[in-house]
């Protein structure tokens, strides 16, 4: 009996040194996390921002005189250039209207010859003293008269000849040419509500997108003033609604003086070519601004966290965690900052999970954090590793 009983507490001493170990292990594994030695590299920083696309030129084209549609010259879709025919408005009306306009404007310079005549008449008469002062100013009279109909009518056929040409519609511009919402008998006048079609000239495109009011600040206080951003801001490219890259280079020319008050959002505009026509008016795409970086320091963000609107790390020094804040460049790729200041090359921080720590952990025997190229899904990594079996604290719970 008394055999058992010194089998059974050996048993339970067992058990006890044994959880006494795991719990030891688990501790110590709980302080081991993966580190990144800071080092200076060059890097290229590429930033997303959702765009939309205007063509360079966009004009409704509405009638200026009222009537019926005779004629379409062209299609939906169709390649149209500056001053081709697009409708015909009929003409019968208009073309009487400017022949009763000549008719007017020919009786007035008979008219006018007429008066012409008499006060010429009157004039010698006068000076032969036949006639009175008064006929020979009222001669005057009706030739000043005549002369004011004959700019009169002058005027009428001018406004006749332009009505009339008004009923021939032409593209102000070249371009691609939109739907057409009319067709041949329709009545339509300058107060309709859609135009008869609209052209839109698409040889380059303007693509619009924000920025956030601290980004445009950044920028412009790093390139000095606005105008050197604008001149010094390399060629942006532009990613198509199928997510493949546009084949042209395209350049930020304007950049909005005003601030979105409901966003908070300033806009910029890129010029793209548009040689083959595959960028479209009222397209979306996404644009994408490239920064070359040479000699910075370049960190995770899974080695960051953010507090009170700063970002901080955390440096490994003599094996504990010391919290320290670094200022990071505007622009990110999503996946690592690079540090403007904060941080000197050489230094140790915790590569994964700062978010989890406090100052002065512990941080036991440091792994290695997996090269920058490889932290672009930190989700998929674990914030915590165990070291391998047979060696360090595994070593000693093996023995």
């Amino acid at each position: 009996m008394f055999k058992v009983k010194k089998v059974v507490c050996a048993l339970l001493m067992g058990c006890f040194v044994l959880a006494s170990c795991q719990e030891k292990k688990q501790a110590k594994e709980a302080s081991v996390y993966k580190t990144l030695r800071v080092e200076r590299t060059s890097q290229t920083v590429k930033a997303f921002y959702s765009a939309t696309m205007k063509g360079k030129e966009i004009v409704e084209i509405r009638p200026q005189v009222s009537g019926l549609i005779t004629k379409i010259l062209t299609a939906e879709g169709q390649k149209v250039h500056k001053g081709q025919t697009l409708f015909i408005i009929d003409q019968v009306p208009f073309q009487a209207a400017l022949n009763t306009a000549e008719a007017s404007l020919k009786a007035a310079k008979a008219a006018e010859a007429t008066a012409q005549l008499t006060y010429d008449s009157k004039k010698l008469l006068r000076d032969q003293q036949v006639v009175s002062d008064f006929e020979l100013q009222t001669a005057q009279q009706a030739l000043l008269s005549a002369q004011a109909q004959v700019a009169q009518a002058q005027a009428g056929v001018t406004n006749a000849r332009n009505s009339l040409s008004y009923t021939t519609v032409k593209s102000p511009v070249s371009g691609v040419a939109g739907m057409i919402p009319y067709h041949v008998g329709a009545l339509v006048s300058s107060n309709i509500a859609e135009p008869l079609i609209s052209v839109c000239d698409d040889s380059e495109m303007w693509v619009y997108f924000s920025l956030s009011e601290r980004e445009v600040t950044d920028l412009s206080m790093q390139y000095g003033t606005l105008e050197a951003f604008m001149q010094g801001m390399p060629d942006v490219s532009l990613l198509l609604s199928n997510g493949k890259e546009y084949g042209e280079k395209g350049r930020v020319d304007a950049v909005s003086g005003i601030v979105d008050a409901s966003t908070g959002a300033v806009s910029l505009r890129a010029v793209f070519p548009n040689r083959d026509h595959l960028l479209r008016n009222g397209g979306t795409g996404t644009v994408v601004l490239s920064t070359i970086r040479e000699g910075v320091i370049v960190i995770p963000q899974t080695a960051t966290f953010e507090l009170q609107n700063k970002v901080f790390v955390y440096r490994v020094i003599d094996g504990k965690t010391k919290q320290t804040e670094i200022a990071i460049a505007p622009l990110d790729d999503g996946t690592s900052y690079i540090v403007e200041s904060g941080l000197n090359e050489g230094d140790v921080i915790i590569a994964e999970g700062a978010g989890l720590l406090r100052e002065g952990t512990e941080v036991g025997s440091p792994l290695p954090a997996p090269p920058l190229g490889e932290c672009h899904n930190p989700a998929s990594m674990p914030l915590k590793s165990t070291p391998p079996r047979g060696s360090g604290e595994g070593a000693d719970y093996d023995s």
